[in-house]
């Protein structure tokens, strides 16, 4: 797969404030597909779809445990978001320091 295409996918998988939740749950450790879907006012079908599309982006693994399905977070298909944001953190944070030095010697 192209790099540009690639990145287009990692970013696809941030995109939706719920597979970014899925995210920020699956950060604390695996989870079965019914702890996750309890979290959230959306059906467990649209929970499972959220969980289809991070999947087939790498962003999740899932296996099977007994009846049920456990998912996984792979972090470091993650890594090209951090280092797009990287910058803008260097960036936010000059910026700030310039503006409290202009603001203490005002």
């Amino acid at each position: 797969m192209p790099q540009a295409e690639q990145d287009r996918s990692v970013f696809r998988a941030i995109a939706d404030p719920t597979r970014r939740a899925i995210l920020d749950r699956l950060r604390k450790g695996p989870a079965p597909v019914n702890e996750l879907a309890s979290a959230f006012a959306q059906s467990r079908p649209a929970i499972s779809k959220h969980l289809r599309i991070l999947r087939e982006l790498s962003v999740v693994s899932e296996r099977r445990q007994g009846r049920e399905r456990v998912y996984r977070l792979e972090p470091a298909e993650l890594k090209d978001v951090a280092d797009w944001i990287l910058p803008y953190r260097d960036f936010w944070q000059q910026s700030l320091g310039n503006l409290k030095s202009y603001l203490e010697n005002d």
